[in-house]
């Protein structure tokens, strides 16, 4: 019985540990959940920049070809508009690099805050693995002092088990005595 009691408390405690899991892991996904979305609407606004300079881009080459001076030749203003699509093209990349770099930025602070969150689960769980250890030792040492204490009540037992019989013996004894005395 006491080995079948040591199985159960086993199970027990691998129940308690795998309980224990499920409650944080759940709680560690949502949080990464909101993250990404997060890092989703970055990515979104980088890719939107992206587009929007593409656009830019063919504006521009729109302009190159577009000739309204005599002759076919380029007029100040054919050339001012290019200029002006230029600059806006110039000012579209500079946001792509701020966005991409407020990207890179958020997500270098995903790594670093799922690192963190993952030292602070291994810290926890090594408490956990602590305890279950120390529980599972003072577990041992109460089976070994229920043993010990089982074995000693047994004997007392056996000793009381024997001092019966011995009182009875010496009762028969006497009363077998006494019938031959007074038969005799």
């Amino acid at each position: 019985m006491p080995r079948r009691s040591r199985f159960f408390r086993s199970c027990s405690v691998a129940c308690t540990l795998t309980f224990l899991l499920l409650v944080y892991i759940p709680s560690f996904a949502q949080q990464s959940t909101s993250d990404t979305s997060g890092y989703e609407m970055q990515r979104q606004k980088v890719n939107e920049l992206l587009q929007q300079r593409s656009a830019r881009f063919g504006q521009f080459d729109e302009s190159l070809k577009k000739r309204t001076g005599i002759f076919g030749l380029k007029t100040k203003k054919d050339m001012q508009s290019s200029i002006d699509i230029l600059k806006q093209i110039v000012m579209t990349d500079n946001n792509i690099f701020r966005e991409t770099k407020m990207l890179l930025d958020y997500k270098d602070f995903e790594k670093s805050q799922i690192a963190e969150q993952a030292n602070e689960f291994d810290g926890r769980i090594n408490g956990y693995i602590k305890t279950i250890s120390k529980l599972q030792r003072e577990q041992e040492r109460l089976t070994a002092e229920v043993d010990a204490l089982e074995k000693s009540a047994r004997f007392y037992e056996g000793m009381l088990v024997l001092l019966g019989l011995s009182i009875v013996g010496a009762g028969i004894f006497l009363i077998l005595r006494r019938q031959k005395l007074t038969k005799a």
